[in-house]
């Protein structure tokens, strides 16, 4: 059982400001550069150990193409209740590149019963770091598109790809007592096309 604290981290706060843009012309973007190898920065999100050392405490992941990639925020929930329930994988390039499915959280229905892709890049920087990208698409049009794109911009930049560094800086998170965390980035969505001027 999560701790208050840990729920207020995974189930994030709602009602960011996101301005209409059409579903081909945004994504979020969050970049991070830490300590190591591709190698472990891979093993961190490709290992159920390495995923509940930052991402959640419970996940399911059979590490090959339409494999499983399922992360549990609530891991004593009922199955389909647990987070990312029934992700599959969809591209395992190791150390170099991981994509999967994804979806919104119960809150947001209509997004929910939808996928959109997750894709994560490694990055050798130097011989003793690595940048790992995070990129979300996949969206669709319309409020509800709006909701979501705010309610993952603040997921991915404000604590996963956050726990991400802390936990490589740190060690693993401690569930019951995670720590404060601050955004990565000051804003991690992405406009592809430029839009027209209002």
């Amino acid at each position: 059982m999560l701790s208050p604290n840990a729920l207020r981290y995974v189930v994030l706060a709602l009602g960011m400001s996101v301005s209409a843009a059409t579903a081909q012309d945004r994504q979020i973007r969050v970049a991070v550069t830490v300590a190591g190898t591709p190698q472990a920065a891979w093993s961190l999100w490709t290992t159920d150990e390495g995923v509940r050392s930052f991402f959640a405490p419970g996940s399911h992941i059979d590490l090959r193409v339409d494999g499983a990639y399922e992360i549990f925020f609530m891991p004593s929930a009922p199955p389909g209740r647990r987070g990312a329930d029934d992700m599959r994988l969809l591209a395992v390039e190791p150390h170099r590149r991981l994509a999967f499915t994804w979806n919104a959280p119960e809150t947001l229905p209509q997004a929910r019963a939808q996928r959109t892709v997750v894709t994560v890049h490694f990055t050798p920087v130097g011989d003793d770091s690595t940048m790992v990208t995070l990129r979300h698409t996949g969206w669709g049009d319309g409020p509800v598109w709006d909701e979501a794109i705010g309610y993952f911009e603040s997921a991915w930049n404000g604590f996963v790809m956050a726990a991400f560094k802390h936990r490589v800086a740190h060690g693993p998170i401690d569930w019951s007592r995670p720590p404060t965390l601050e955004p990565v980035q000051l804003n991690a969505i992405e406009h592809l096309v430029p839009r027209a001027s209002q």
